[in-house]
């Protein structure tokens, strides 16, 4: 009898500690109602309300008025107006948004496979594919012919566009009725592409929140399945996602044109929702912001179309969310990228007050910078022993980057907090 009593005790204070092992909450630090104990984020996270200003804006040329997407690749930025019967795609100088190349996606030497554009919304990429959606739909709320444009990334570097097409239908539409102008639930701005599918994200003109649907990412016609529906408060208009980061930001604006950015991160595989959602305002007032794109989860470049009533012209902002994602990149982070690296050890992990730097190699008379993810320098100099240290009390908790060597050749991610 004592052996059975003990085996049941010791099932019981597994499955306890089990229990305890897999606590669901908020598990964000930054938020109002964090759960020091979850060890299981379940999107239940709530943030004070909070508004920015762009580190940067540039205006950008007329031939793009109506810009109405983002995404960066081959060190550029590429855009495209939503209407106008235009099938060119632009590309940007990354630092002030100067127009230093088209690519014309129908031309007489290629002919429209997937028809004339109708109504451009978004721009996408994976690795092999660049991705346009022709699904506008805010007019009559009924269109039958909702379209993704795939592009191969190798055809566009020859000039020579290779399109071919993904057409989709919403699987909870059923009456097709014209609806009107900006009333309708059915309309789209923004989709991102994963490994293997796409994903659309709504805007919704009379509820202001996004459904997510999906489908996939191949040639062909489907019925995009509903996921779930998120309450933005607004309306959606583009969006990133940084698959190996966990991260989806999405660019809206209110029906009074206050535009925002809404970050969903700290998911797993699909499941968005279950993630963190946070709204941050913009301070730019009357901007109809309609695209978003990041490579790194911290520099944002977000752009806005020309909305003559209010004399707002087409521009391109830069900014920095370093401060609501740090905590959430660092701990993606592995400590072999950043402290150990081409023989070099940077320590602590993660550091409070000064850093250290070790090497197999001489370190004496060393150049070293240190700067932020907008590129500003915060520290240089010479590292000036064998066991060097780098003062950084007075500088904001985040990521940086550490760059050694006269040519700045070994760059190391540093997390202050």
């Amino acid at each position: 009898m004592k052996k059975i009593f003990f085996l049941t005790i010791s099932s019981f204070l597994f499955i306890l500690n089990d229990l305890n092992a897999q606590v669901t909450g908020c598990t964000d630090s930054k938020a109002l109602n964090f759960n020091s104990v979850a060890s299981e984020n379940n999107g239940s996270c709530i943030y004070i309300s909070d508004t920015i200003t762009p580190n940067s804006s540039s205006i950008l040329e007329n031939a793009i008025s109506e810009t109405s997407g983002l995404i960066k690749w081959n060190d550029k930025l590429w855009t495209h107006n939503d209407s106008g019967g235009q099938s060119i795609i632009y590309g940007l100088d990354t630092l002030n948004g100067n127009l230093n190349e088209t690519i014309e996606l129908f031309s007489t030497s290629n002919p429209p496979i997937a028809g004339e554009p109708v109504d451009w919304e978004e721009i996408s990429q994976d690795s092999s594919f660049v991705y346009i959606g022709d699904f506008g739909n805010n007019i009559s709320g009924n269109r039958t012919d909702l379209k993704i444009l795939r592009i191969s990334k190798v055809s566009l570097l020859t000039n020579f566009p290779i399109v071919d097409t993904i057409y989709f239908s919403y699987s909870d539409q059923t009456d097709f009725t014209n609806t009107g102008s900006n009333i309708t639930e059915f309309d789209c701005e923004a989709f991102i592409v994963s490994k293997d599918s796409i994903y659309l994200f709504t805007k919704q003109w009379i509820s202001e929140k996004t459904k997510i649907y999906s489908l996939p990412k191949v040639p062909g016609s489907y019925n995009a399945r509903l996921k779930s529906t998120i309450n933005v408060e607004g309306l959606i208009t583009g969006a990133v996602y940084l698959e190996s980061k966990n991260i989806i930001a999405l660019s809206g604006y209110s029906k009074l044109l206050s535009p925002f950015i809404y970050l969903i991160y700290d998911f797993k595989g699909d499941f968005f929702t279950r993630g963190n959602k946070r709204k941050i305002n913009l301070s730019l007032p009357f901007h109809q912001v309609e695209g978003i794109t990041s490579s790194n989860g911290f520099k944002y470049y977000i752009s806005n179309e020309k909305f003559s009533q209010s004399n707002i012209i087409q521009k391109l902002h830069i900014i920095d969310l370093t401060p609501y994602l740090d905590e959430h990149l660092s701990n993606l982070l592995s400590i072999s990228e950043i402290y150990i690296k081409n023989d070099y050890f940077i320590y602590p992990v993660p550091a409070s007050d000064f850093i250290y730097i070790k090497s197999k190699t001489d370190l004496h008379n060393r150049n070293y910078i240190l700067i932020n993810q907008m590129g500003k320098v915060l520290r240089k100099g010479k590292l000036i022993n064998d066991n060097p240290s780098i003062d950084i009390s007075n500088i904001q908790n985040g990521l940086y980057y550490l760059k050694i060597g006269e040519n700045q050749e070994h760059i190391f991610n540093i997390i202050k907090r």
